[in-house]
């Protein structure tokens, strides 16, 4: 519509909409392609990460494997960390404890999770 409308007020994606004026970092993701999330990067307002496994195939638990493309909880909370640290939002100790706390470079170290396929 905004291309081919050059007169009229642009229209704003309902994603921008949403998140115009939030406060923080967005981290985006999938246990698949990080190129699911990455479609709405353009219209995201916010400091945006995009994690995903990218569809490589390892045989392993579900939470090992999460563990290992850092796509589980606690990968998450930590990159959400660490996306604030570098706003300078938190300090990058907080970052390092939560690495430690959370073993997020010891793959046995995460929850075996679902090997059903539903979790």
């Amino acid at each position: 519509h905004n291309m081919l409308n050059p007169e009229d007020e642009p229209l704003v994606p309902f994603v921008t909409q949403r998140l115009e004026g939030r406060p923080g970092p967005v981290v985006a993701v999938s246990d698949w392609m990080r190129a699911v999330q990455d479609q709405i990067r353009e219209w995201v307002p916010q400091p945006f990460v995009s994690l995903g496994t990218d569809g490589w195939g390892l045989s392993d638990t579900r939470g090992a494997l999460r563990r290992h493309f850092l796509v589980d909880a606690e990968s998450i909370t930590v990159q959400a960390l660490a996306m604030l640290a570098r706003s300078g939002d938190i300090d990058a100790e907080t970052v390092t404890r939560a690495i430690k706390t959370y073993q997020l470079d010891d793959p046995s170290a995460a929850d075996a999770g679902n090997t059903e396929g539903s979790g």
